[in-house]
């Protein structure tokens, strides 16, 4: 040992407490990134332990029914609830979800996360009032494929700036009309994954504070077109598993000039390609024309590619892009011409090739 380092045991004794002689505040800090069973289970550790999990700020929970119940019912009821996160792949009541969720918005809920197995239609209304709420989170994995969670018409959440929603289907007005986030004056973040439009209606998405918006098809897509009224949408992500939809892309107005970041990445068969798809995915080139970054996959450009005299196009959009990013495994295959194509208009752009398997981007 180097002279004057003083061994661990001269500076702390090895059975003394410092975790308990931390405030209560940073202990429940803690203890909140713990899921709520073991945070629970700290109450056999001393009597000042004994009831410090009933004032948790955020409760993370993935037990039983029974436990869910009885962690409701001991908690300190006048104790805000900062967060909720609730998952569960088994059988869950209906009476003790809705209980869960009357209890979060009651005691002022502000993150509410809810992923759970279930062939519930609706959530109780409380939930789509909440004032304090600022992110919410539903994933409702149905029985049934194509089933879907109504999505209600009236909503009053002037909070909420983080919205992901999958597996629900937006109504429709009597006009035919759809624009279920038009109501969200905070509105920042949104996520809509399989989720679709009573009747294969249009989808309007009409936002003036949008600056991120992720679509991600999954298996239900059935939209007739996409209308976009967001003119401060500064981030688009397309993600579709299983084929390309024949989705027009319009925006409304600004013509999507505010979008400046766009990941395109679809899943399908070669054989599935044909020409309508591809003329497609050239209008949303068309129409997000200012963008700064792209990343897209190999079989995006291969979709691409089936453009008639892709090379002859007239084509007068990315000239301000700065970034391309490839997701392949193979670069050899990437299909010829797509780069000259993407690139005519900026040649000085960075490309980068990466391995869809190794990124998370």
């Amino acid at each position: 040992m180097k002279p004057g380092r003083k061994k661990y045991n001269d500076d702390v004794k090895e059975d003394e407490d410092r975790l308990s002689d931390l405030p209560d505040c940073v202990i429940l800090h803690i203890l909140s990134f713990l899921d709520t069973i073991d945070a629970v289970q700290t109450c056999i550790l001393s009597k000042r332990w004994n009831n410090l999990w009933k004032y948790l700020p955020t409760l993370i929970l993935s037990s039983s029914n029974k436990f869910v119940s009885r962690i409701l019912s001991l908690r300190n009821a006048s104790t805000p609830l900062r967060a909720l996160h609730f998952q569960r792949h088994g059988t869950m009541y209906p009476r003790l979800l809705q209980r869960m969720i009357k209890y979060a918005v009651s005691h002022h809920v502000q993150e509410l996360s809810i992923n759970l197995s279930s062939d519930i239609q609706h959530f109780p209304t409380c939930l789509f009032s909440c004032h304090t709420l600022t992110s919410l989170k539903l994933v409702i994995n149905h029985p049934t494929l194509y089933a879907g969670t109504l999505f209600p018409s009236s909503l009053n959440l002037p909070a909420l700036a983080t919205l992901f929603l999958e597996s629900f289907t937006f109504p429709v007005d009597d006009d035919g009309h759809t624009e279920p986030f038009s109501a969200f004056s905070s509105l920042n973040s949104l996520i809509i994954r399989g989720c679709k439009v009573l009747d294969e209606q249009n989808l309007w998405i009409l936002s003036a504070t949008l600056a991120n918006l992720t679509l991600d098809t999954g298996w239900a897509y059935n939209y007739g077109k996409i209308e976009l009224s967001t003119p401060s949408l500064c981030t688009f992500v397309f993600v579709c598993i299983g084929g390309f939809p024949a989705l027009k892309l319009h925006g409304i107005e600004s013509n999507l000039s505010s979008v400046k970041h766009v990941k395109i990445d679809v899943s399908i068969a070669s054989r599935s390609i044909d020409v309508d798809i591809s003329l497609v995915l050239l209008n949303w080139l068309v129409e997000l024309a200012n963008i700064k970054s792209l990343t897209i996959n190999h079989n995006a450009l291969e979709v691409l590619s089936k453009v008639p005299d892709l090379l002859k196009v007239e084509f007068h959009s990315l000239c301000s892009l700065k970034s391309l990013r490839v997701k392949t495994r193979t670069p050899s295959c990437i299909p010829n011409g797509t780069f000259d194509f993407l690139l005519q208009n900026s040649p000085s752009t960075k490309v980068e090739i990466i391995d869809p398997f190794r990124s998370r981007n």
